[in-house]
């Protein structure tokens, strides 16, 4: 310190600093800008530590293998059905098979990084607690019933699972504290696969006694009522993956006739499209009915089609700090996906025999080298790179394919956008003029 400044002592108070600063006239005047430069960097980590720990917004999960963290480990079903042998978690990031239907990671588990959250537990899994959520997703479960009955755990169940974990914490935090938490919670659901590919598509007796938009009606009104119970119980901020290109999947695709065209099964695309388009009916007059009821939905399809037909174009993204502290999504252009059509794991045309592992009748299988040069992990499953892409885009993509909030809204900004949005909706003439 040279000499005739005076030596300071660090206050967290920002502007009892400054304000000491201003009144000491011997203070060196680049010594000035030193301090107040270490102070507000100070006090932009203490003000995002203070907001990371007073917004642990909780995470409920419920859907099938998409989102499911391995609740199928724990229950009596069909190898197709679960994921814990190896090649599946083979990247590295887990010490191996969880069962999840991916090489590593799946898109929830992203989502509970970017809220600040640690990786959400399967609710069937014993040392489970649920302070921060439960995820009571299975692999093949669908929205009916009737969708592969008896091997998986199906949505009406995994609400009745809900139901449990909500009793308990109203036991472990008091009624007043569990109240505040169920409804400031996200509940993020993807779900309704596996209706169309084995509850219709293979299931000559469904198709025999429902026209397709009257099974998606069906489908549709089952998750409706399912949303509208979750709501009933406390939940407000919904998140919804919507269905992929279903004819797309290398095990669809591999069905298909005109698959060596390149083309994908478009009967079951066309059942993903109507599901879809009948959600977002619903669900913008959901929010006009409930009150406090706030959703967010993407376009997956499109997103995804998108990716299968062109992965070149797609690279490998990444956060990045910037000199501020703000993470950036970077893509490199060096490591883009090289195949959206066939599966990293499986065997036949387009990998589309589901036999990654080995474990199903057909026990041989190939394995990609790289598997994050793929869309495809296996015959009906996405690539952790898939999963990571999509959290990203839902997290906090643009208005035109993520709407009329995102997630990012749902944990963080809820009350600063609806605040905004009700002083916008507010008639011209009685608006406030500041």
């Amino acid at each position: 310190m040279s000499k005739g400044c005076t030596k300071l002592k660090l206050k967290l108070s920002t502007s009892h600093l400054i304000h000491f600063l201003m009144a000491t006239h011997k203070v060196c005047l680049s010594e000035f800008w030193a301090v107040i430069h270490v102070v507000l960097a100070l006090s932009i980590c203490l003000v995002g530590s203070e907001t990371e720990t007073a917004r642990r917004t909780a995470l409920f999960i419920f859907g099938d293998s998409t989102v499911d963290p391995g609740n199928n480990n724990y229950i009596k079903t069909i190898p197709e059905n679960q994921a814990d042998y190896t090649p599946y978690g083979q990247n590295g990031f887990f010490q191996g098979p969880t069962g999840r239907f991916s090489d590593g990671r799946v898109i929830i588990d992203y989502i509970a990084e970017y809220a600040g959250l640690p990786l959400i537990p399967p609710f069937l899994q014993s040392s489970a607690k649920f302070i921060y959520g439960a995820n009571f997703a299975s692999g093949g479960a669908g929205v009916l019933t009737e969708t592969n009955q008896g091997l998986v755990i199906d949505l009406q169940t995994q609400l009745k699972y809900f139901e449990e974990v909500r009793t308990l914490l109203i036991t472990e935090l008091g009624e007043a504290q569990a109240k505040e938490l169920i409804s400031e919670a996200v509940y993020f659901i993807s779900i309704g696969s596996n209706d169309y590919l084995a509850g219709y598509l293979g299931n000559p007796r469904m198709q025999e006694l429902y026209q397709p938009e009257e099974y998606v009606r069906m489908v549709i009104g089952n998750l409706t009522h399912s949303i509208q119970v979750l709501y009933e119980k406390g939940g407000r901020r919904f998140g919804f993956l919507s269905l992929s290109p279903l004819g797309c999947l290398p095990a669809l695709r591999a069905l298909n006739s005109r698959a060596s065209d390149g083309g994908c099964l478009e009967e079951a695309s066309a059942l993903a499209l109507a599901h879809n388009n009948a959600l977002s009916a619903v669900l913008a007059t959901l929010e006009q009915m409930l009150k406090g009821f706030y959703y967010c939905k993407n376009n997956f399809y499109d997103w995804l089609l998108d990716r299968i037909t062109k992965p070149t174009e797609y690279g490998r993204s990444s956060l990045k700090q910037n000199a501020w502290g703000l993470s950036l999504s970077i893509i490199s252009h060096t490591h883009r996906f090289k195949d959206g059509v066939t599966a990293c794991c499986g065997t036949g045309p387009y990998g589309g025999i589901f036999t990654c592992g080995g474990t199903k009748n057909v026990t041989e299988y190939h394995l990609c080298e790289h598997a994050d040069e793929y869309v495809w992990w296996d015959s009906f499953h996405a690539s952790e790179r898939i999963h990571e892409q999509c959290a990203r885009a839902i997290w906090s993509g643009p208005s035109n394919s993520v709407g009329p909030y995102s997630l990012e809204d749902l944990f963080f900004n809820i009350e600063r956008k609806h605040t905004i949005a009700d002083i916008a909706d507010y008639p011209k003439d009685q608006q406030m003029i500041y």
